[in-house]
């Protein structure tokens, strides 16, 4: 083919190792928002080369999820209202197409049996107060809201989101006076799915995502048509 350049890649670089761990960390909340990273603490604690952890840092630094400060260093990027605002009207575009797609042309109640499982495990973790695996279990079912409408695109859109997303879902935690809440909004669109109700389907999802805009940046709003579909 006259690609002389293209050779198999078979090990993945430790900076890329690094920069997916730093990711998980800034998604669990190990590495909160306006965190400073201490270059040589973390050298130290990877057993690796400030060189090597640089290049991993300017991954993260390119992918908007590190900051660089003149003289000061290295800071977990915050969302601003307008980010927050940005994220949920996007995921809502994203997920209340998948939904379509479920309906039209997939099984929407083995969507709804997977959907239902992941908001059993979601109650568990509030119940432990494993507020990781809270973020996990909440990503999860709109992860797999997305994947059951069997388009790759929307996937791929939905995992440019992931770590923004598991940012804002660990701030909404803090949000809620009775945590049953986040439960019963999950399972009230599984349920909804499993009837095939599209009004009302979609209308879940964007109060959904329009109630987290309301609970992480109260001056702004999701500027959707559907709110009203269930009041």
């Amino acid at each position: 083919m006259g690609l002389t350049r293209v050779e198999p890649v078979n090990h993945e670089s430790t900076s890329a190792i690094i920069a997916d761990r730093l990711r998980l960390a800034i998604m669990d909340g190990d590495l909160a928002p306006g965190d400073q990273l201490g270059e040589a603490d973390l050298a130290g604690r990877f057993e690796v080369s400030r060189g090597t952890l640089r290049e991993a840092m300017q991954r993260l630094v390119e992918e908007g999820l590190l900051r660089s400060e003149r003289y000061r260093g290295l800071f977990v990027c915050e969302l601003s209202p307008d980010d927050v605002q940005d994220v949920y009207v996007t995921r809502n575009a994203i997920e209340q197409a998948a939904a379509r797609l479920i309906l039209r042309r997939g099984d929407r109640a083995a969507v709804a049996d997977q959907l239902d499982a992941i908001c059993e495990q979601l109650r568990a973790a509030i119940e432990a107060d494993d507020q990781p695996a809270v973020g996990r279990a909440d990503a999860a079912f709109h992860e797999a809201l997305v994947t059951a409408s069997g388009s790759s695109r929307l996937s791929r859109m939905a995992r440019t989101l992931l770590i923004e997303t598991r940012m804002c879902i660990r701030e909404l935690s803090r949000t809620y006076a009775s945590p049953a809440d986040r439960v019963t909004e999950h399972t009230a669109i599984a349920a909804a799915l499993r009837d095939g109700t599209e009004a009302l389907v979609l209308g879940l999802i964007d109060a959904h995502m329009a109630d987290a805009v309301q609970r992480l940046a109260p001056d702004r709003d999701l500027h959707s048509p559907f709110t009203d579909l269930v009041d």
